[in-house]
């Protein structure tokens, strides 16, 4: 690229699975040079391939093109192999093993073109109320997410792909998602430095990145949220934790941000809080707006001309150490990944309360939700189908589907003798209707906080990929146990 542009402090999303001609100029015109991949883009993997390929053509040497590869429910790139979410590593507690999972995303991703991925999550989840985090955390434990992180975030790092670990300065103890509104987290210095900011603090000079959070935390700056808070992130992030990787945010579009302040003035005010990029998606009018904001902010001078040199060169450093390459990613490096990944998954399964398998010839009946949407955040649970499943070899095994496992009646449940399981393929928390189920079996392949509604023998996989089904289905045909130690408290 040429001389600084804005444009380079942006990172957009695109709309279709193709490059088309309009965004290309868009991009080359505003000298952006970062992209968010999301679902809407992911097509067959030679597609993904393609577009990456053109993106990196269009954006030049310092392109950055990020996504969304957690594990567990939060996968964009679904055809590779299917990562253990956060939690499920918790429960394996195996540092080495979250390890090579980190790895392993990593190429993964390094094959299709993918040079920055916005994990792992340091969000202590110590609020069973959480709605958007659960199990996308290591645990409730400060010093367990920061070696476990930490570790994940080493082994990706060691394959060549950026890590952005996030939400600093924590989206553990909330119970509103800041998609949908302004989260406050009502804590002194001193509670957060105690818990949430230990792993932001502990692992600053081995991470490349950190994505803000769109939370007010109003006993350190009552006005703004962090994304776009001086205090936050220059005075503690920049100043006194001398942090001097790329920060950037997390969407402005999230109504946390865009309802109270606009793609425009929430784009300078996070610059001038002392991020480096902004996440702008929308189509290429609403971009463009934050662009020309930027614009404006610097030749007006309230965006300083060393503000976008310094955010610059951090963003410059941080593309040329992880290049955009397209590795090969077939056969027994592959296969390898996806045995990993099962094993991972396998050493998670948290069996609470004497849950015991029941026996191959049981009469069983199953309940379970048709099909759960994606939220735009998570993936889609998984379908009644896979539950069916899972059931393959119990002759005597009924399936009732439930349109809204939420709204399971049990009153209506018969009591005829057979096994009664629910299981459960929703993110959210039951509430207080579940409180009157008695199944003789709770199988929880989501949200593991959904054990606190239900007082009965209870199996956490902490996810519903290939690998967390798989070693359920071995566990409920006696071939495997669930031995692991939840990660937070589920009594």
């Amino acid at each position: 690229m040429t001389a600084f542009h804005p444009g380079q402090l942006v990172m957009v999303d695109i709309q279709g699975k193709t490059l088309d001609a309009a965004t290309a100029a868009f991009l080359r015109d505003n000298q952006v040079r970062a992209v968010c991949l999301f679902r809407k883009n992911l097509g067959t993997e030679a597609e993904v391939r393609q577009l990456t390929r053109d993106l990196r053509a269009v954006m030049g040497p310092t392109a950055l093109i990020g996504l969304d590869q957690e594990g567990g429910s939060v996968v964009r790139a679904t055809f590779l192999p299917q990562a253990p979410s956060a939690m499920a590593l918790g429960a394996a507690d195996d540092a080495s093993l979250a390890e090579q999972v980190g790895a392993g995303v990593a190429r993964g991703l390094a094959s299709i073109g993918v040079n920055w991925n916005f994990a792992p999550v340091l969000d202590i989840n110590n609020n069973p109320a959480n709605p958007v985090i659960a199990e996308r955390s290591f645990s409730e434990d400060a010093d367990d997410v920061t070696r476990l992180a930490g570790a994940w975030m080493r082994g990706s790092l060691k394959e060549g792909v950026a890590c952005c670990v996030k939400h600093f300065p924590g989206h553990g103890d909330t119970h509103v998602d800041s998609h949908l509104a302004l989260p406050t987290v009502d804590k002194s210095r001193a509670e957060l430095d105690a818990l949430e900011l230990r792993p932001f603090k502990a692992l600053r000079d081995e991470a490349p990145a950190v994505m803000t959070a769109h939370i007010v935390y109003p006993q350190i700056d009552p006005e703004h949220p962090a994304t776009l808070s001086t205090k936050i992130l220059r005075d503690i992030l920049r100043v006194e934790w001398g942090y001097d990787g790329v920060v950037i945010t997390d969407a402005l579009m999230m109504k946390a941000i865009f309802e109270r302040y606009g793609y425009a003035r929430a784009a300078v005010m996070a610059i001038q809080a002392g991020a480096d990029m902004i996440l702008a998606q929308g189509d290429l009018e609403e971009q463009g707006k934050s662009i020309q904001a930027l614009v404006d902010a610097f030749a007006s001078g309230e965006l300083t001309a060393e503000q976008g040199r310094i955010a610059c060169a951090r963003l410059d450093k941080l593309a040329l150490a992880y290049p955009v390459r397209h590795d090969d990613y077939l056969g027994a490096p592959r296969e390898a990944d996806d045995v990993l990944m099962r094993k991972a998954w396998a050493a998670g399964l948290t069996a609470l309360r004497g849950a015991a398998p029941p026996a191959l010839n049981a009469a069983l009946r199953v309940f379970v939700q048709p099909e759960v949407p994606t939220d735009g955040v998570s993936e889609a649970g998984p379908l009644g189908q896979q539950i069916v499943e899972l059931f393959s070899a119990f002759p005597n095994a009924q399936i009732q589907y439930v349109d809204d496992i939420l709204n399971l009646d049990w009153a209506e449940v018969p009591q005829d003798g057979r096994l009664n399981i629910v299981a459960s393929t929703h993110r959210m928390r039951y509430g207080a209707n579940a409180q009157t189920w008695r199944p003789d079996l709770h199988l929880v392949l989501w949200n593991p906080f959904q054990a606190h509604d239900v007082p009965a023998p209870t199996v956490v996989t902490w996810g519903y990929a290939d690998g967390a089904l798989a070693g359920l289905k071995a566990w409920l045909e006696g071939r495997a146990s669930a031995t692991a130690t939840s990660p937070v408290n589920l009594d």
